[in-house]
């Protein structure tokens, strides 16, 4: 039975390598359907992004095939069959404009996602998580009990077998274990257009410097508040008659589609982290 693979590289760069990974794939009766890569000229690193069909070899062998083939090249490299939905856990607070969008655009079937649960340190939205079936835990969060509450979190990250955690507006700081723990599997959406107002309250900082542009970031979670790598950004034109209270309703609509997007070309493989930035074959 034929499946369909995305296979994501990186390298240091060198002649021959497209030329090295096609024949790696013919032999194995893999038919190439998209292909991208990238040169980075700075660091002499090469990426790239293949996604090809194959009946001959299963995923199985094909890792263990690879394993061998990418020694040499000194390569990075993932594999994954484009059937397999992604198992994630969202995160999120008292906002729920980003949640309510991934579950209605989950539930007519515009991502290739599989969402296992909802965890939230407030109760605002246990009735939208039952409405479309998934499970809700609220899990409470005090400067006190971060930690206990973190682990509880984990559980069930670790429970539901989640592949990625999408941090919907998750208002609370992730402690430098956590982010450790969930090392390139978490996004996060922050109401900036970053490096620019990070923090908390970044649409009146925004305000208060008299910007003309405002905007959304989607992101890697890090130890570093605000700081990982970017996946996706977009922004808006305002102008002097805005309050800060317009700039936090147009934001949220840019947020929204910024948190998708980014969400999107994760899901599809799309993304390679390269150091503090990424590679995103659109």
């Amino acid at each position: 039975m034929k499946q369909v693979y995305v296979l994501n590289l990186s390298c240091p760069d060198r002649p021959g390598i497209v030329h090295a990974v096609s024949g790696f794939l013919l032999e194995r009766g893999g038919n190439i359907e998209e292909a991208a890569q990238y040169n980075d000229h700075g660091t002499g690193l090469f990426f790239m992004r293949v996604q090809f069909a194959c009946a001959q070899v299963t995923h199985k062998d094909l890792q263990l095939q690879l394993k061998l083939f990418a020694e040499p090249h000194q390569m990075k490299w993932s594999l994954h069959a484009a059937s397999q939905l992604m198992r994630t856990v969202i995160m999120v607070s008292k906002e729920g404009h980003c949640l309510n969008d991934l579950l209605f655009r989950w539930k007519i079937g515009l991502f290739p996602i599989d969402i296992r649960a909802i965890v939230s340190n407030h109760r605002e939205f246990y009735q939208l998580a039952a409405s479309y079936n998934v499970p809700f835990h609220h899990i409470p969060v005090t400067a006190a009990t971060k930690p206990q509450a973190e682990g509880r979190q984990f559980e069930v990250i670790q429970a539901e077998g989640a592949e990625l955690v999408v941090l919907a507006r998750y208002m609370q700081v992730l402690s430098d274990d956590m982010c450790r723990k969930l090392s390139g599997k978490a996004i996060n959406i922050h109401h900036s257009f970053l490096p620019s107002f990070k923090g908390a309250k970044p649409y009146y900082q925004a305000h208060e410097r008299g910007v003309k542009l405002i905007g959304a970031t989607a992101h890697y979670v890090t130890a570093d508040l605000d700081e990982g790598p970017i996946i996706e950004q977009d922004v808006i034109r305002i102008d002097h008659s805005d309050s800060p209270d317009d700039m936090v309703r147009y934001g949220k609509d840019i947020e929204k589609t910024v948190l998708a997007r980014g969400l999107r070309y994760h899901l599809e493989d799309r993304v390679l982290v390269h150091g503090n930035k990424t590679v995103v074959f659109r």
